[in-house]
């Protein structure tokens, strides 16, 4: 049996059986039919990556001041990084961090053609997932941190979760004006937007403010002509989407037709079959698309393990 179909068995667990999963209802089956969704690519030489077990996501942060202004500089706070339980440069070696590390490789050898035939667009990723609260945020802001860390790679994290944004939340940066006010603003520039962090090589864009019209505003020939930019401006760049749920609203299938790869976030044994499958059908259109399964039961002493045996790298 694949990593993946294991994985796909955790898929939710305990929950009731969706009547349109599989004509005989297998086990199997089903696992079968999420492969090949899963591992379904334009190219045959493309690395997939593979459903691997992710710590439980963190609560959103609260009490602690962000600056005033929107400085180009800005400072993340390690310390809460620490606290909640995300990659960070600084720390030492952990379970969290080499899942990560594992998560990352394939992504960066489709992006770059390492070892594999390069994929199209493969340093365009989203990370998304089929409903609400599966730890999507959680998995694009530690891959993002995780990436940064590569001594030949920068990352630009773009917040595009524009009903709900997060990520400035979660770092602890201030934000103001972002995607949606470049794609509505033609005078505005996109260098006006960025924010750097005292992250090493990690830029973020954030969401900006709320538009009615989003969905129009990511589907637009703006949207396309700044992620072609943005993609191609410079070579050792990887951009990763922190994207809406595909089930929740239809701006994150209209983001998919942009991207080389899509990560899905999926919440063990909570998340039906029937959402995961039915969510893979609203980016039918991307290249590489491969599953992450998050909040799944720790190894026992898997914290032992990697505390004992630390030593640094990726």
């Amino acid at each position: 049996m694949s990593i993946i179909e294991k994985a796909a068995g955790k898929i939710g667990i305990g929950a009731p059986r969706p009547d349109s999963l599989g004509s005989n209802g297998d086990p199997g089956h089903d696992a079968s039919l999420i492969e090949n969704a899963l591992n379904k690519q334009r190219s045959s030489h493309a690395t997939p990556f593979v459903a691997t077990p992710v710590e439980p996501m963190f609560s959103a942060p609260g009490g602690d001041a962000v600056p005033e202004g929107n400085s180009q500089v800005q400072s993340i706070n390690l310390a809460r990084l620490h606290r909640m339980g995300v990659v960070a440069p600084d720390a030492e070696k952990s379970q969290i961090a080499e899942e990560f590390r594992i998560i990352k490789r394939p992504l960066i050898a489709n992006a770059f053609g390492q070892g594999a035939a390069r994929v199209k667009n493969g340093n365009l990723i989203m990370v998304t997932s089929s409903l609400p609260g599966e730890g999507k945020s959680f998995c694009a802001i530690n891959l993002a941190i995780s990436m940064a860390m590569e001594m030949d790679r920068t990352v630009l994290l773009i917040d595009a979760d524009v009903a709900k944004p997060r990520v400035p939340e979660y770092l602890g940066i201030h934000a103001d004006k972002g995607l949606l006010d470049v794609l509505q603003d033609k005078d505005l520039k996109l260098s006006d937007v960025l924010i750097k962090t005292d992250i090493s090589k990690l830029t973020v864009l954030p969401a900006g403010r709320t538009y009615k019209r989003a969905t129009e505003l990511l589907a637009s020939a703006a949207m396309t002509r700044l992620v072609e930019d943005i993609g191609n401006r410079y070579p050792d760049r990887i951009i990763l989407f922190d994207s809406p749920p595909l089930l929740a609203t239809s701006e994150s299938s209209v983001l998919a037709t942009h991207m080389g790869q899509i990560v899905m976030v999926v919440e063990a044994e909570k998340t039906s079959q029937e959402a995961v499958r039915e969510a893979l059908r609203h980016i039918q259109s991307c290249e590489v698309v491969g599953m992450l399964l998050n909040k799944t039961t720790p190894t026992p002493g898997a914290d032992y393990y990697y505390g004992y045996y630390g030593s640094s790298g990726k």
